[in-house]
């Protein structure tokens, strides 16, 4: 049975690495001792040690000990006997791309399916929907496929925003770029705004956090979500 939290973000204005999910967290890996943690989509540029030493001193605050995957001489094998997995936010182009590169992503999306506690943030959330395509990240890299792990039957728009009316401001807003996604593709599309998430339960969706989130099909307007709401019927 799949249990994954995802979440738009990793850090919320005023909070450290993931404080505000710990308590969460806890709950999501009782049963782990330690989480690999997937670190290929370096924000920033981070190397692949800083960015699982982040991830490490947040863990240790749950008494969780933490291993980078790149740390691992086959990914594969790490991947098939971790107790809990944990990908980072970052360049959704980049990690995708490592990811098929290493060959893990159908063996990630094995493994999740068949119950291994996972937590995902930002990019690390982009890629638990069908496709990687509304993701916010510029196209630094050219991944093999924009197919994603596909455990939950929609896609996500990580650090939703509304438009700012009082801004000056004359780029396109997030809701215009999945306007755009629409126009070629079916998909649903979930604005997740930052400090919520979703929580998996086997079939079961619900979005956590105090805030709304704001859901787009195509030809239909968008409607807002309230915390709580159960999302497992969209498609």
């Amino acid at each position: 049975m799949k249990k994954m939290i995802i979440a738009s973000t990793s850090t919320i204005h005023g909070g450290n690495y993931l404080e505000y999910l710990l308590p969460t967290l806890e709950i999501l890996f009782k049963e782990a001792t330690e989480i690999i943690f997937i670190p290929y989509a370096r924000p920033g540029g981070i190397s692949h040690d800083d960015y699982t030493s982040n991830a490490r001193s947040a863990f240790a605050k749950i008494n969780k000990a933490v291993k980078g995957l790149h740390e691992f001489e086959n990914p594969i094998e790490a991947i098939e006997s971790a107790q809990g997995i944990f990908t980072g936010g970052g360049n959704t182009f980049l990690l995708v791309t490592q990811l098929y590169q290493n060959k893990v992503m159908d063996v990630l999306a094995t493994t999740v399916q068949n119950g291994t506690p996972y937590l995902g943030s930002s990019a690390g959330s982009n890629i638990t929907g069908l496709t990687m395509q509304t993701t916010n990240d510029m196209p630094i890299i050219y991944p093999p496929s924009f197919k994603t792990l596909g455990l939950i039957p929609f896609n996500l728009n990580p650090h939703y925003l509304n438009a700012d009316l009082q801004s000056k401001h004359m780029g396109e807003t997030r809701e215009t770029r999945i306007k755009e996604f629409h126009a070629f593709n079916k998909t649903s599309v979930l604005g997740l705004r930052e400090g919520s998430w979703l929580e998996v339960n086997g079939d079961e969706i619900v979005l956590k956090g105090e805030l709304t989130a704001r859901l787009f099909k195509k030809d239909e307007n968008p409607t807002e979500l309230e915390t709580e709401s159960e999302l497992s019927k969209i498609k």
